[in-house]
């Protein structure tokens, strides 16, 4: 069997959203073996990132094992209702199919953010990955170059040294930082509680 590997994103269907949000759903069951390369993640839903979650547990099993619970986990209401729900998806399954129960934690919300706060809340890396993700023809490729290495992990201190030599210089980072978050705010992947964004 191939394994899967998904990385920073996970997308999930938009009929799903409020379910995430709320806390009623708290797990995706996939057909196959994904295996997540990080614990921290962003989920999309309906073409537009949601919130930033944590998994917390992955379980890999049989579509014969799986329990009302894991049903209950994904949103479902029993375990039949699943099934039906990843034969809609995946088509004809067998008993005997690997699946990938995926759990995770919802740490931050994108709907509940405030503008008011630096960078809305948001740690620098993860806008900048949602920047990679939505806006790569909005950006200058000096921008995306600082936006890659946020994305990595990298403090604004260490992109600053490593793409200037000056890791005094992180004014040019926080600058690239703000245009993306203002540019994902209005082209309406996230939508904080009021407008007022640094024009800087």
């Amino acid at each position: 069997m191939r394994v899967k590997y998904f990385r920073r994103h996970l997308m999930i269907k938009g009929e799903y959203a409020s379910k995430i949000l709320t806390g009623e759903k708290r797990a995706t069951v996939r057909v196959g073996k994904y295996v997540p390369k990080y614990r921290e993640i962003i989920i999309h839903s309906g073409g537009r990132p949601i919130c930033i979650a944590e998994i917390v547990k992955v379980t890999y099993k049989k579509v014969s094992e799986l329990t009302d619970e894991d049903a209950m986990k994904d949103g479902f209401t029993n375990v039949k209702e699943l099934i039906n729900a990843l034969k809609r998806i995946y088509g004809n399954i067998s008993d005997e199919d690997c699946v990938t129960v995926i759990e995770f934690r919802v740490r931050k919300r994108l709907d509940d953010l405030k503008s008011s706060d630096a960078y809305m809340g948001l740690d620098p890396a993860n806008i900048a990955r949602l920047a990679l993700r939505y806006l790569r023809k909005d950006l200058a490729p000096s921008e995306l170059r600082i936006l890659e290495e946020l994305g990595k992990g990298l403090s604004i201190r260490a992109v600053a040294g490593k793409l200037t030599g000056d890791p005094t210089k992180r004014y040019q980072v926080r600058k690239a930082v703000r245009k993306a978050l203002r540019k994902l705010v209005e082209k309406g992947y996230l939508k904080p509680q009021d407008h007022d964004i640094d024009r800087g």
